[in-house]
């Protein structure tokens, strides 16, 4: 029963590691001013490009900057969220302490 146990450990260390990776290659767009600016980061939140509609760069500087912001959190909570849905499917709710997952 040790040996199934173990094997069945090292197949679900092997599905996050796919799942990791997965995650690290996903492409999440932010935006915010009414699709003005937009974002869009990948799994390991790296900002890969940023898009301001050049119509609201006459705008004050704080109100883009706050636009770039609330893009970039927005981007950054989406991935937060899947990765805990994909995760925390693969590993069926076991403790977050447990050595190797």
């Amino acid at each position: 029963n040790m040996k199934k146990l173990m094997k069945q450990a090292k197949d679900m260390q092997n599905k996050m590691m796919e799942t990791q990776k997965e995650l690290e290659s996903m492409e999440i767009e932010g935006s915010s001013g009414g699709g003005a600016v937009k974002v869009v980061l990948n799994g390991k939140k790296e900002l890969l490009s940023i898009n301001i509609d050049s119509e609201i760069l006459n705008d004050d500087k704080e109100i883009l900057e706050d636009l770039i912001i609330t893009c970039i959190n927005q981007a950054q909570n989406e991935i937060d969220k899947i990765s805990k849905d994909k995760m925390g499917a693969i590993s069926g709710g076991l403790p977050s302490g447990l050595p190797g997952f």
